[in-house]
C-alpha cells in the first residue's frame, strides 16, 4: 500500500493546520482511503473506483484528466499548494 501525507491550511481557516493522508493499493484510480486530522481529531473516508468515475462524469471531465487533478490536489507536495484550495466545513 502506498501513502502520501501532506500538511494543508484550508482557506476556510488559514491559521489552522490539518494533515491529509491518502492511501491506495495499485493506483489512485482504483480507489483510495483518505484521512484528515487536526492533530486532535481524525476523519476517514473511502473513495471507490466507481465513485471516481461518477465524479469525473458529473464534472464532464475525462477520467484520466480527473485522476491527474486528484493526484495534484491530494498527493503532490508543496509545488501544488498554490493551485488547490481546501475548505473544511
Amino acid at each position: 500500500m502506498e501513502k502520501a501525507l501532506k500538511r494543508i491550511h484550508p482557506i476556510s481557516d488559514p491559521q489552522a493546520t490539518y494533515f491529509l493522508q491518502v492511501s491506495w493499493e495499485q493506483d489512485l484510480g482504483t480507489g483510495f482511503i483518505i484521512i484528515l486530522s487536526d492533530a486532535q481529531h481524525a476523519w476517514t473516508g473511502t473513495v471507490s473506483e466507481a465513485e471516481i468515475s461518477k465524479e469525473a462524469a458529473d464534472m464532464e471531465m475525462d477520467r484520466e484528466k480527473y485522476l491527474e487533478e486528484l493526484k495534484k490536489a491530494l498527493i503532490l507536495g508543496e509545488e501544488s499548494a498554490d493551485k488547490y484550495n481546501f475548505v473544511i466545513a
